[in-house]
């Protein structure tokens, strides 16, 4: 059971090291989306709250 363990670790670490190599679009795509998205929410409320707008 010990020598499974560690091939299924050693395993998912040489996967997570192929991937790294190249960059997943969609992921990066989702992940800078939603950052804008909650920047305009944080602006928005930020200046709700100042009565700026």
């Amino acid at each position: 059971m010990r020598r499974f363990a560690m091939k299924a670790l050693f395993t998912v670490l040489n996967l997570n090291r192929s991937e790294r190599t190249r960059i997943d679009w969609d992921r990066t795509i989702i992940v800078v989306s939603t950052a804008v998205t909650i920047g305009l929410v944080a602006l928005y409320i930020f200046g709700k709250s100042t009565a700026r707008w």
